[in-house]
């Protein structure tokens, strides 16, 4: 496996310098990254794989759903539709991706959207809601949300941090300074707040964000 990661290095180098343009390019506004007058929540990582974001969104569905008129909006992959599509009842992993469909199904009086355009599905989505919420969205750049919320699993925090395909990074490390909050999910359920100290240095991130744990 290491020797097959070495082999690798050159495309990573190159994938992740052409992810640096792309994001230099959005910071310098040469390419457009809307911003809403509804807040949108974005939820996502820097690594392939799971670090809990469809929990994550859950958990924000059950918090604000009694006090905002809200939709999620996904990407919706493996699906087999395209486009702009509202969850139904009964809707199925084919028509809307398993995230979706599993959100649908847990909270049937949410709106559940899916949009492989993110701008147009929140276009579609604004006049009828007032918050959206954004799953699996960080590298997202066109949108430009009210908060974008991190996670990072405990377990891969000691990883090698390279960028793919060498590695399982979507993005250098460095991405991280664009979340308002960090959450560092899968602790130890014994772990105690105190051990954020010591996690800290490693999430080194801009002034104004925030960075929790949970178990």
């Amino acid at each position: 496996m290491k020797h097959l990661r070495a082999l690798l290095l050159p495309f990573s180098f190159l994938y992740g310098l052409i992810v640096i343009v792309r994001n230099f390019l959005y910071d310098a506004g040469l390419f457009k990254s809307r911003r809403f007058d509804l807040p949108v929540i974005s939820v996502g990582n820097l690594e392939v794989g799971g670090a809990g974001k469809s929990p994550m969104t859950e958990y924000l569905i059950q918090l604000l759903k009694d006090h905002y008129k809200l939709a999620t909006l996904s990407r919706g992959y493996g699906r087999a539709t395209k486009g702009f599509q509202i969850a139904t009842a009964t809707a199925t992993a084919s028509q809307v991706g398993d995230e979706p469909a599993q959100f649908k199904h847990k909270f049937p009086d949410v709106t559940v959207a899916v949009c492989e355009q993110r701008v147009d599905g929140i276009t579609q989505l604004q006049h009828d809601h007032d918050l959206i919420l954004l799953d699996d969205a960080y590298q997202h750049r066109a949108v430009k949300p009210g908060l974008s919320i991190l996670l990072f699993d405990y377990n891969s925090l000691n990883n090698q941090r390279w960028v793919l395909p060498a590695g399982n990074y979507r993005e250098p490390f460095f991405g991280k300074w664009r979340a308002g909050i960090i959450i560092i999910t899968k602790c130890p359920a014994d772990m105690p707040q105190q051990e954020l100290e010591k996690l800290s240095p490693r999430l080194p991130r801009n002034p104004i964000s925030k960075c929790f744990l949970q178990a």
